[in-house]
């Protein structure tokens, strides 16, 4: 072999396969390309592959995790950690809500009702075990896909339903991955890697489809980065993916502003119909407001200092006294 002759590495060779776990070699690599490779796949194979995870979930008659539940033999805490292990493929982009509602007897993760884009990949998971046949145990989770770990305080700063609990995700579909390299043999050279990886999946992908999707971004990222012909083509998608991004992030702002300025009147309309009664108001001033027929405060807001000093037995004090009241709700006079 010619000393300037590039050496390729061969294909992944599958060494062992049991269920979801595999091992694969790759041989004929560099010296110093073996953990080079190994860690690359390792690190892109472990934050970068898509699952899905429970991110939050509601329990009736639980107002937060700290609780117990009656005829429950498990703390929700135990029930979380429980349903945490559960794992899920989703065949949509989109949250899917599941949900269970067992009686008396053990409960697992196949009692759980799903939709037709939910797929519970360990059915024999325990959840919990309902103790009291007078007791049915009912939950309701969010099913959500993503990448890598979410802690549950990102969760909550999204937009809750009341009863909702957040919990950490886990997304990645990956149970285990590891590597080794050794030396081996390659013409004259004794000093050529030889990388083993072994990868243990949750059953969203098989550990080659892990493998092959791992090559797949790693040789993506460095396209990006290597002038090859092409590249303005993935610049173009690039830029086109980004202004998607940006047309969807204002619609969703602008949805965001409408629902907050309806909220805003919704709120505001329920302020003004406050009757006048539940102010506390002296009884001289509410006397007089009485006599006016003034019933609400959108009836006082409506008034001027003027209007109100008008009115038979309200005076100054009485006009201070209606003003400090207004300023709980963040009303002045007219």
């Amino acid at each position: 072999m010619s000393s300037h002759e590039i050496l390729l590495p061969s294909k992944p060779r599958l060494v062992k396969e049991d269920g979801n776990k595999a091992i694969y070699e790759i041989d004929g690599l560099y010296p110093g390309y073996g953990h080079t490779l190994g860690n690359s796949l390792r690190r892109i194979i472990l934050s970068s592959l898509p699952g899905a995870a429970i991110t939050r979930l509601k329990i009736d008659g639980v107002g937060h995790e700290f609780e117990t539940l009656e005829g429950v033999q498990e703390d929700v805490i135990n029930i979380i950690l429980n349903l945490k292990r559960v794992r899920f493929k989703l065949t949509t982009d989109e949250p899917q809500t599941v949900t269970l509602s067992a009686g008396e007897g053990e409960v697992l993760a196949k009692d759980l009702q799903v939709p037709g884009q939910v797929e519970v990949l360990n059915g024999d998971e325990y959840i919990a075990t309902v103790t009291d046949k007078k007791k049915k145990l009912e939950v309701e989770l969010i099913v959500e896909k993503g990448l890598g770990f979410i802690q549950k305080a990102e969760i909550q700063k999204e937009k809750m339903e009341l009863g909702q609990i957040a919990i950490d995700a886990i997304f990645s579909p990956i149970r285990r991955v590891s590597y080794e390299v050794e030396n081996m043999r390659v013409g004259d050279n004794t000093n050529h890697n030889r990388l083993r990886i072994a990868i243990e999946t949750d059953g969203t992908f098989t550990p080659k489809e892990a493998l092959e999707k791992a090559v797949e971004i790693m040789i993506l990222q460095l396209q990006s980065i290597h002038e090859f012909k092409g590249l303005e083509e993935i610049k173009e998608e690039m830029r086109a993916l980004e202004k998607e991004k940006a047309a969807i992030a204002e619609s969703v702002k602008k949805a965001e502003e409408e629902e907050s300025e309806e909220e805003d009147d919704n709120e505001e309309e329920e302020v003004m119909k406050t009757r006048v009664e539940d102010l506390n108001l002296s009884t001289r001033t509410q006397n007089a407001l009485d006599a006016a027929k003034i019933r609400t405060v959108g009836g006082i807001a409506r008034k001027s200092k003027e209007d109100l000093l008008a009115l038979d037995g309200l005076g100054d004090k009485g006009i201070q006294e209606i003003k400090r009241a207004l300023s709980n709700f963040g009303i002045l006079l007219k």
